[in-house]
């Protein structure tokens, strides 16, 4: 494809603006952290002095390390469970199309328009009468039933794009349908699966809503629930929050620069096979 010069520029100067929007707000949390604790800074200016240990003080005033993990324990418990079961569903509905898989599809569609917040009420009180309130427990069960609408629409998109003579060759051969899902489907769905365990891993490490309203004990919660410890009665300490928030966004950019390759890769696949 013969791309003109003029259409090179244009591109390069939207992704030099698009990149601008992206790194502005983590420069302006990023300064912010390293002006005196209890200050209020003013938009974006780098402090006289920089206070590097509020990076140490917010680490220490949150109790992060025992949040990290809590949050360790609660990955464990979500996304494991959450891939597997949308592995299996988006095998059904994506390669064995039972009757009703489309009414099915429909209902996942459906998910993916209940936003949290119109549901954490009614949420609450299914989870207090479960007798799993103030627990991880409350965390990790509706983290993997909010998961279902778009890991199974992700993992049925996947399956559904595989050619179908593969299988019906497998099936010639005597290869059962759970031969056909383990030694054929899963190979080919490895990136589609990895980067899908990596957006759950990254929305289950930043999830507060739901640890702040269903679990009481700061001990219990994910990460991100450690942003409550800088929030006083009377005022917030702007510093130590943005340097926090730091210290929770640091392992999730980890994970998603060692791990980007396959993300995109993924992708790539999803829409060459499309």
């Amino acid at each position: 494809m013969i791309v003109s010069r003029r259409e090179k520029i244009i591109g390069r100067v939207i992704l030099v603006v698009l990149m601008l929007v992206t790194v502005l707000p983590f420069a302006s949390i990023f300064v912010t952290a390293l002006h005196e604790p209890g200050s209020y800074p003013r938009g974006i200016e780098w402090p006289e002095t920089p206070h590097w240990e509020n990076f140490a003080l917010a680490f220490q005033s949150a109790d992060m390390f025992r949040l990290l993990g809590s949050s360790v324990l609660i990955e464990l418990g979500v996304v494991p469970a959450a891939v597997l079961l949308a592995t299996l569903a988006g095998f059904g509905l994506g390669h064995l199309r039972p009757p009703g898989a489309r009414a099915l599809f429909v209902v996942f569609i459906l998910g993916l328009t209940l936003p949290f917040e119109g549901i954490i009420t009614p949420l609450y009180f299914q989870i207090r009468d479960l007798g799993i309130l103030n627990t991880r427990w409350a965390i990790i069960l509706p983290l993997i039933g909010l998961f279902m609408p778009f890991a199974v629409i992700w993992m049925r998109a996947n399956f559904a794009t595989i050619p179908k003579e593969l299988s019906e060759a497998a099936r010639v051969d005597g290869a059962t349908t759970w031969h056909l899902f383990w030694r054929i489907h899963i190979p080919l769905s490895v990136p589609a699966i990895s980067s899908l365990a990596i957006l759950l891993f990254l929305w289950t490490w930043n999830q507060f809503l739901l640890a702040i309203v269903l679990v009481a004990d700061p001990a219990q919660r994910t990460m991100a629930g450690a942003l409550g410890a800088f929030q006083g009665r009377y005022g917030t300490d702007i510093p130590l929050l943005c340097a926090g928030s730091l210290l929770i966004l640091t392992p999730t950019l980890i994970v998603f620069l060692v791990f980007q390759r396959k993300f995109v890769s993924a992708l790539l696949q999803g829409s060459l096979k499309g």
